[in-house]
């Protein structure tokens, strides 16, 4: 199992929008995406900016079916379309890698 957290610099206005997109997404994965686990949104809060930073922390089987994922042309699309509403550009980080032992 490993757990990967994006962050996205939303534009200010775009919250819900994101946010709505996010639940899309997730009802996407859980139907489609072999390997997906689960996922959760997380928004700083108690700071000004022109942007609201969100991460969104996931959890896989493994590296692989996270990498597919992101080579899908779903993962593709949502990206593009993402591109007008948030600033700069999102990165990800994978947290741990559990070996699960039989």
């Amino acid at each position: 199992m490993i757990n990967v957290g994006m962050y996205y610099n939303v534009k200010k206005g775009h919250e819900k929008e994101f946010e709505d997109t996010f639940q899309k997404v997730v009802e996407y994965l859980k139907s489609n995406v072999k390997g997906f686990e689960k996922a959760s949104i997380y928004k700083k809060v108690g700071e000004e900016s022109s942007t609201t930073e969100y991460m969104i922390y996931s959890e896989w089987k493994d590296k692989d079916s996270f990498r597919e994922f992101t080579t899908a042309k779903a993962f593709h699309e949502t990206t593009e379309y993402g591109k007008g509403i948030i600033e700069g550009r999102p990165y990800h980080r994978i947290f741990n890698e559990v070996k699960e032992e039989n």
